[in-house]
């Protein structure tokens, strides 16, 4: 599924992995988070954390009518208070989107996958 966007000038076509990129990019800056997990832990490995080339398959990006809506799936880190994670994450994804791509996101739902425990 691509997202159409139009305007004076064109037509501009963005894959939803374009939007899972950038979005993930965001995302692992965030104090706290690990990385990105994939949102289907059963079927893939119960504590793969995804590189950059796969953070499509720990991001949904939905369109319903003229709103966005994400979903992201994400490690935090043993220790941190994973509301003040998620909400900062929830405010560099809404920002670096409506900065880079000019997308306004209506939500961004994390779902805390598992949490890691760092070695000293």
């Amino acid at each position: 599924m691509s997202i159409e966007l139009k305007n004076e000038h064109g037509t501009i076509d963005m894959t939803n992995d374009v939007i899972a990129q950038v979005v993930g990019e965001a995302a692992i800056e965030c104090y706290g988070i690990v990385g990105m997990a994939s949102q289907h832990q059963i079927r893939d490995g119960l504590t793969e954390i995804l590189r950059k080339e796969n953070f499509a398959r720990g991001v949904i990006v939905r369109k319903e009518g003229d709103a966005f809506h994400i979903d992201m799936y994400v490690v935090v880190s043993y220790g941190t208070k994973i509301t003040e994670v998620a909400y900062q994450v929830q405010s560099k994804v809404q920002y670096t989107v409506k900065k880079m791509l000019g997308l306004t996101v209506s939500s961004v739902n994390i779902f805390v996958q598992g949490v890691r425990v760092t070695n000293v």
